[in-house]
């Protein structure tokens, strides 16, 4: 059996559908909903999603094809929101577990094998710095998912069409925090956004994306009020969650105010914060594109220690003291609606050896919690 995860409409994909004939197709058919990190996939129900919308089988799927091609309208270095929900969907395809491989923290193999991957890109006269993007971001997923990239092509289309000339409706001074997390107020993503929010001399709106899943024309004109707009979110499948790119797509269909300053405060359970930059060269491209002003941001690496750390007393050697820093900065940058520097924070006198066996052990801890064996953890989903 091979694959294909396209996002094409009907009309675009009837020109190639005979090229796969037989090949197991995924497409949009409307009903896909966003990963909600609860981590069922990995602790409950292992190697499946318990969102049993018709793509709760992902990692089955890409472990029983011989192949996989993805087609996707490239998207700010990636993919667009839907062929990213269907990865986002997928990380059952690997164990929760951590390992070292070539000097980066990724997750354990469910499977034992190296699946190729074709990945296509279509756009409009994309340039050979969006194309090594776009290499870039296909390489570290290939990673983390335990594949390998067999081809990488990039094919040309029509321009999208641009949004309406936009006028400034922004409130002098307002500040929203948009949490992009679909874990609400438990997430790091929030408690981050809440320690932030603290430091800031403006009293900042917090929103949570996930609230606004049924109208994000609504939240995009709600956002064109706002002047400084700090993006906080996880790292899902080493780029921007599903929703968050959808929201993305939307303010370029939609947004009708003036020229929003973004900043950035982004975290993941990896330990290297590095893995995080093609989540910031993400936003980066779109704030290009929307003609928006991007400000810079913090990227927190090994996000469920310092997220349980980062709300007790920041000692000057405590783990959390680089986060801290971190958090400090940006929000003097935001107070003086200034640009920065990005930073990067990692955990602080905390060795990679020992967090990774503190998390692989915990996941056990879970899974015992939930009524599941720890070895049951590495059952394979067939």
């Amino acid at each position: 059996m091979n694959l294909v995860v396209h996002d094409l409409s009907e009309k675009e994909w009837d020109k190639i559908s005979a090229d796969y004939e037989g090949w197991k197709v995924i497409s949009d058919n409307g009903e896909i909903g966003p990963c909600i990190g609860c981590f069922c996939c990995w602790r409950m129900t292992p190697g499946e999603c318990v969102i049993k919308d018709g793509y709760d089988n992902m990692g089955a799927l890409i472990h029983h094809a011989d192949e996989v091609v993805v087609i996707s309208r490239y998207t700010y270095g990636g993919f667009s929101s839907f062929v990213k929900n269907a990865f986002d969907r997928c990380i059952g395809f690997v164990l929760p577990q951590f390992e070292v491989i070539k000097g980066e923290t990724h997750h354990k193999k469910r499977y034992d094998e190296d699946k190729p991957f074709t990945f296509i890109f279509y756009g409009h006269e994309l340039s050979q710095e969006e194309k090594e993007s776009a290499w870039r971001y296909v390489e570290a997923v290939c990673a983390n998912i335990r594949g390998h990239i067999k081809d990488l092509i990039f094919k040309e289309c029509e321009e999208e069409t641009e949004a309406s000339e936009r006028e400034p409706k922004a409130e002098p001074g307002s500040i929203v925090l948009l949490n992009g997390s679909m874990r609400n107020v438990k997430g790091n993503s929030a408690k981050f956004a809440r320690e932030l929010k603290k430091q800031l001399k403006t009293d900042p709106e917090i929103i949570d994306l996930k609230d606004h899943m049924d109208d994000m024309s609504g939240l995009v004109h709600e956002l064109e009020k706002t002047e400084t707009i700090v993006l906080c979110m996880p790292l899902y499948v080493d780029g921007l969650p599903a929703q968050v790119i959808r929201l993305m797509e939307t303010f370029l269909r939609e947004y009708r105010g003036g020229k929003a300053r973004i900043y950035l405060l982004a975290n993941m359970g990896l330990y290297e914060s590095k893995q995080l930059k093609n989540l910031f060269e993400a936003v980066r491209q779109w704030c290009t594109e929307m003609d928006f002003e991007y400000c810079g941001g913090l990227g927190i690496s090994a996000g469920e220690l310092l997220g349980t750390l980062i709300g007790q007393k920041p000692f000057d050697k405590s783990s959390n003291k680089k986060a801290i820093e971190g958090i400090a900065r940006l929000a003097k940058a935001i107070n003086h609606e200034v640009k920065m520097e990005d930073i990067y924070a990692e955990p602080h006198h905390f060795p990679r050896w020992l967090y990774i066996a503190i998390a692989n052990t915990n996941w056990n801890r879970l899974a015992k919690k939930a009524g599941i064996k720890p070895k049951d953890l590495y059952q394979r989903q067939l």
